[in-house]
């Protein structure tokens, strides 16, 4: 009880990861969810400590750069037809990038923080990988070429690429918690559940998940160390070829989608068709406006008039406990392009500007702390470049984007406080205590 207590600043932030444990509707549309509300209560308690305590716990460089995306997303808000649906854009924009980002840095008070919140994850990819791979093995799943055994876990066949998400993040937490200095106990157990964790990836059928997870661990072993990338990718590359080939049936749906990836140039699905299609029609609406785009939600309005006919009319979910549904193509499946297309280069350069800051100053972060920050180093830029790399294959969307602006938050806390060990000036306690310390500061 007295260890969960010295942590309790972040235990409003475990609980919006534990919250995405449970099952979504069916039926639902993969809106905001409990988890949501959740963070909205988190970023509401902290603005009133921070009215109430007249404090700036963050730094120049922390409001720059966390604040810089509001610039392209206001511009685009006034820019949306109707304007109601620009306000709800606005509200979704400001909740990844900016305010949930905001709350953990000021949450997190210090590694031991951090390293609770990373090992949160690996548990939620464990949760929702074994229950993927119990779809996969009772074909309970997705469809996936007609056979019901896309692991999709509690998210549902409306939202496929939530556990895929889910598992990734937690597989690139593991990894980094596993090259790290932490008792060598922790790092087995790291070690155990990132190689586990690789079967529900693999059963996500996920390409976007894949690419982003073998660069973002890619990463972290090269920042590791040379003799610890060559010993850990051999192990990885090793567990990968048992995953494979130890699949009886499913290897040879596992081989196909494999090598699509390798064929998105030559012979294309439907999928990838639908993709380059909607990236085109991206840029199509970027060259017509480009300064400030479209306005926010302003791509599925704009996309007919900018697609060619090689685009399908939806693509097809059904399993996992839902019915057989058309599913409309809303967004280029391109962070980036959505982004060009419905803010413009103001957008883009405010967003994109404000990632790389994060991720220049996470590199420059992980080689000033030296071996005892390893672990939190590595997790923190593990997950930025797996965000980052996803993001060209992949939108915000759906109940796991929650789980995004939380990793935003760990990378800012990582990569923009002063003192590693404490982190940024952490809220007092509630009460007369915290108070009386406020009071007392001064004269110390």
């Amino acid at each position: 009880m007295n260890r969960l207590g010295a942590h309790a600043p972040v235990l409003p932030l475990l609980a919006v990861v534990v919250l995405l444990a449970l099952p979504v509707g069916p039926g639902g549309e993969g809106g905001a969810g409990p988890a949501d509300a959740v963070s909205a209560l988190v970023v509401l308690f902290c603005a009133v400590r921070l009215l109430r305590d007249r404090r700036r716990p963050l730094s120049r460089t922390a409001a720059v750069v966390l604040g810089l995306p509001v610039l392209g997303v206001a511009v685009a808000a006034m820019g949306a037809v109707p304007p109601g649906e620009g306000l709800t854009g606005l509200g979704r924009y400001l909740q990844v990038f900016v305010l949930v980002p905001a709350a953990v840095l000021l949450l997190v008070r210090d590694r031991g923080d951090f390293r609770l919140l990373a090992w949160s994850f690996v548990g939620l990819a464990v949760w929702q990988g074994a229950v993927g791979v119990h779809q996969y093995v009772t074909g309970t799943g997705a469809s996936y070429q007609g056979r019901p055994v896309r692991a999709v876990g509690t998210f549902g066949a409306q939202d496929v690429m939530g556990m895929a998400t889910v598992v990734s993040l937690g597989l690139v937490c593991a990894v980094g918690l596993a090259l790290g200095t932490g008792p060598l106990r922790h790092r087995i157990i790291a070690l155990a559940g990132a190689l586990a964790l690789l079967v529900p990836l693999a059963l996500s059928f996920s390409r976007g998940a894949w690419i982003a997870t073998a660069v973002a661990c890619g990463a972290q072993l090269l920042l590791s160390g040379r003799r610890r990338a060559l010993t850990a990718g051999a192990v990885m590359a090793a567990a990968s070829v048992i995953l494979v080939g130890g699949f009886g049936v499913g290897s040879t749906m596992l081989q196909e989608r494999i090598s699509s990836i390798t064929r998105v140039a030559d012979a294309p699905d439907q999928s990838v068709t639908d993709r380059y299609t909607l990236w085109a029609a991206a840029t199509g609406m970027w060259r017509e406006h480009p300064v400030a785009g479209v306005g926010l939600k302003g791509f599925p309005e704009h996309r007919d008039s900018h697609a060619s006919l090689a685009l399908s009319a939806g693509s097809d979910t059904e399993g996992a406990g839902a019915a057989f549904r058309r599913q409309p193509l809303l967004s280029p499946h391109n962070m980036y392009l959505l982004i060009l297309a419905e803010q413009g280069l103001i957008g883009l350069l405010a967003l994109a500007g404000s990632w790389l800051a994060l991720l220049l100053c996470a590199v420059r972060a992980l080689w000033r702390a030296g071996r005892p920050g390893l672990d939190c180093g590595l997790a923190a830029c593990g997950l930025l470049v797996w965000q980052l790399t996803d993001f060209a294959y992949a939108d915000i969307g759906g109940p796991s984007t929650v789980l995004t602006a939380v990793c935003f938050g760990l990378v800012a806390w990582w990569a923009l406080t002063a003192d590693r060990g404490r982190g940024p000036s952490p809220l007092p306690p509630a009460g007369r205590a915290g108070r009386n310390a406020a009071q007392e500061a001064p004269a110390r």
